[in-house]
């Protein structure tokens, strides 16, 4: 993988990919924030070697560099996802570019049900901390000593500091912010009655089929990391209807200035 890395790095450098210092992964729904970057560069995903490919239909494929609140910021517009096929490796090798290229900072956003009832679809949730039942580890290869200790600290995945900017963010705009634990589940089926009642007996407060993997190699790489969930459905064992895709596809639309406004006022501070 090193020399995948360095190939893959060399690539996007010549492209113009120079220093950035904040990467962001963008969730379903909320690539608007695109609208607020002047971007600089954008290669797309199947052109960059040993890069995978989305293959979600509402989730691009592009790589992109640019400027946003004074800062240099590299941006996934698409991520991927254990649902697609690839392997926990392939989905996290995009953060292990964005370090290389010289980011100290990542902030993902992501679509997640709502487990906690108190909590209502449209709104915004700080990932405090997380529940991985992805079934495995992104760092559980064969040579990971090669790029990093192999047994990563994950008392604190989420920098404090970071999500204290966020609440404050957050109160001074008045936008709701909750605060709640993260569980990540492969999918991509949805959970049923019993598998809700599951979550939340194990204090999950959203649900959803990405950000930890992302989250444990950003640890692993020592990345300052924040990240927050679109509460796009709520997901009530004792009243649980049909999910539409579209409607979750639109409760993020919905949510997205209120993610613009956090993410860049953040991104401003650090």
């Amino acid at each position: 993988m090193t020399n995948y890395i360095e190939e893959t790095t060399k690539y996007l450098k010549e492209k113009g990919f120079d220093n950035p210092e904040i990467g962001i992964i963008l969730g379903t729904g909320l690539g608007q924030l695109l609208n607020e970057i002047s971007i600089l560069k954008e290669v797309s995903y199947n052109h960059i070697p040993y890069f995978p490919t989305a293959t979600v239909e509402f989730h691009k494929g592009k790589l992109i560099y640019g400027e946003l609140a004074g800062k240099k910021v590299v941006v996934m517009q698409g991520r991927f996802h254990l649902y697609e096929g690839y392997s926990l490796q392939d989905i996290t090798y995009p953060v292990r570019i964005m370090k290389r290229l010289g980011i100290k900072t990542l902030l993902v956003s992501n679509a997640a049900g709502a487990i906690n009832l108190n909590y209502n679809k449209g709104e915004l949730m700080l990932i405090e901390d997380h529940i991985n039942l992805q079934g495995s580890s992104p760092l559980a290869f064969k040579g990971i000593e090669e790029l990093g200790t192999r047994f990563v600290d994950m008392s604190a995945p989420y920098n404090n500091d970071i999500n204290q900017r966020f609440l404050h963010i957050a109160k001074e705009n008045g936008i709701t912010l909750h605060k709640g634990v993260y569980v990540s589940v492969v999918g991509p089926q949805l959970e049923t009655r019993a598998e809700y009642r599951m979550l939340k007996l194990i204090g999950a407060d959203a649900v959803g089929m990405s950000t930890v993997p992302e989250v444990i190699v950003a640890n692993h790489l020592n990345l300052k990391v924040a990240a927050v969930s679109v509460l796009t459905d709520e997901c009530d064992p004792d009243h649980l209807e049909p999910v539409d895709i579209a409607d979750i596809i639109a409760n993020a639309a919905k949510a997205e200035p209120n993610m613009i406004t956090l993410f860049k006022a953040l991104i401003k501070l650090i």
